[in-house]
């Protein structure tokens, strides 16, 4: 009786309360007694492959497939992020996912000012179609997936990988991939904007209709929750925030009349994983039922595949510490397991290093083996859904349901998330998420192993990569041959085209696809487009 006292006092000594990584009170034991207060649960619950889609998108989902096994990569020049891709492929990657540089992905070319000193640092530099072509040289488009991670110049980077498939022989309707294309979380948590709010609504929509008719198997947009999480959210902010984005772009959609089943169905989200394994499989499963709910019942879509939220995930990159690396490794592990558990389609790991620099060769190739070893010997792709009916689980899961649908009607009586960001609704709720799980670290109520708590005096670190500086004036120097070897009278009648398209209501992406098979450059592009739609200056609120 004693020793049973003294273990619950210092049981209760340990913490006053307990909470997840997104501060939500967690009880101390959940059982029976939740399934007979939620008389909806089983049918809730429904079965893998079936509206709500709580347990999965797909009947048997790993046990037919498993999830595709991307890591994201890109940095320097194309000759060496090609070399990586080749690398991974070779070691047992499934797809590839693309990394840009900065200047990239906000419509710089490589020589511009604004570009100094970011050329190649944080992806790859793509110019103009040359360097696309050399990305992708040896790769058989035909056969991969390839994930492009870009977003307001996202509709240049996709016709320069259509232009590269036509030069490989394959039409536009045999590839197959994915571009983020997600630009209202960049106005909302990571600010690689170009053009105001609407214009590049009106880009988005562009692609999803160009595509629909000529590259079918494309997915148009990757709805990212990713960012909103890495700016501090909590997880039913992140799903929230996310689904209500999506709301955003299905109803600018329908807006400019295309049907929901004709675009719905390519639409994918993208989530982060964090360490709170079982607060984020419950997140994943709440994500996927919520979204279901939303397409069938909100906009009417007849087609079940539009109900179907399928979804990517990279684990979380802001966990990863620069003290004790190697620790970076278990939480990836734990990150990557969460996602499995949680039903995704696709699955990026980080790096261990990637607190330091970008990833090497070595930290690479065990990320990727982090999530071979969880498909073939962890025995959790086996069933489909494992956690179901864990009451915890399943708690986790209608809670963060709940609180996400909550937030979705906040937004929709602010009148959408274009107004909610405006108005900096949306910004503050992270913002104060994001303080609140700062300040828990800072005072040690929440520990973070390495940082606050077990430290050790560590050596510098070894084998890190290192961009060196001649890439940048390698990269301008490539850019300069190109142009000038390039059919000057083709592109100036291509831009000249674009900026008319521009200023009409017309679609943009085939006059955006003439300019790159002339080798325009992304800054070129997307000048044209600047001198029309003009560039988005965040509002400050303080």
């Amino acid at each position: 009786m004693t020793e049973k006292v003294e273990k619950s006092t210092s049981a209760k000594m340990r913490s006053e309360t307990f909470v997840t990584a997104s501060n939500a009170s967690v009880e101390q034991l959940y059982d029976a007694s939740y399934l007979l207060s939620h008389s909806e649960f089983l049918h809730e619950l429904g079965n893998p492959g079936q509206f709500p889609f709580t347990r999965g998108v797909h009947p048997s989902m790993y046990r037919s497939q498993f999830w595709t096994m991307r890591q994201y990569a890109g940095f320097a020049t194309a000759e060496d992020s090609n070399a990586r891709y080749r690398y991974l492929l070779e070691q047992g990657q499934t797809g590839l996912s693309v990394a840009f540089d900065l200047p990239t992905q906000i419509g710089y070319d490589s020589d511009s000012e604004q570009a100094a000193g970011e050329v190649g640092k944080v992806g790859v530099a793509i110019d103009t179609l040359a360097d696309m072509e050399i990305l992708l040289k040896g790769i058989p488009l035909e056969k991969i997936s390839t994930s492009m991670t870009i977003n307001a110049s996202a509709s240049v980077l996709l016709a320069m990988y259509i232009a590269v498939g036509e030069k490989q022989g394959i039409s536009p309707d045999k590839l197959r991939g994915t571009i983020q294309n997600d630009i209202l979380k960049e106005y909302i948590a990571r600010g690689t904007y170009i053009f105001p709010p609407r214009p590049s609504m009106r880009l988005i929509t562009d692609i999803f209709a160009y595509c629909k008719k000529e590259v079918p198997q494309w997915n148009t947009i990757s709805i990212s929750g990713y960012h909103i999480r890495e700016a501090g959210s909590t997880a039913a902010e992140e799903v929230g925030f996310t689904l209500a984005n999506g709301i955003a772009y299905v109803q600018a959609a329908i807006d400019a009349g295309l049907d929901v089943d004709d675009f719905a169905p390519r639409l994918s989200f993208f989530f982060n994983a964090f360490t709170d394994l079982l607060e984020e499989v419950g997140k994943f499963r709440a994500a996927r039922r919520l979204w279901a709910k939303i397409m069938r019942d909100r906009f009417g879509a007849k087609n079940p595949k539009s109900w179907m939220l399928r979804f990517h995930t990279q684990t979380a990159g802001s966990t990863l510490t620069a003290q004790q690396p190697d620790n970076n490794i278990v939480r990836v592990t734990i990150q990557a397991l969460a996602a499995v558990l949680g039903g995704t389609q696709s699955l990026h790991t980080n790096s261990k290093d990637e607190a330091l620099a970008l990833p090497s060769e070595e930290s690479a190739r065990i990320a990727l083996r982090t999530q071979q070893i969880i498909a073939h010997e962890s025995g959790v792709a086996e069933t489909v859904d494992p956690l179901a009916g864990s009451y915890y689980v399943e708690a986790t899961t209608d809670r963060i349901e709940r609180e996400a649908a909550d937030l979705i009607q906040k937004i929709d009586a602010l009148g959408g998330v274009i107004p909610a960001i405006e108005q900096g609704f949306i910004q503050a709720s992270i913002q104060r998420s994001a303080y609140t799980y700062q300040k828990d670290i800072e005072s040690e109520k929440r520990i973070i192993v390495g940082v606050n708590k077990f430290t050790i005096a560590e050596p510098a670190p070894k084998g890190l990569l290192r961009i060196s500086r001649t890439v940048e004036e390698n990269q301008i120097r490539k850019l300069r041959e190109v142009r000038a070897s390039r059919d000057a009278v083709r592109l100036n009648a291509a831009l000249t085209n674009l900026k008319s398209a521009a200023q009409s209501d017309a679609n943009l992406m085939p006059h955006i696809l003439e300019a790159v098979r002339a080798y325009g450059s992304v800054g070129e592009i997307c000048n044209t487009l600047r001198a029309v739609f003009g560039e988005y200056k965040e509002n400050v609120i303080l």
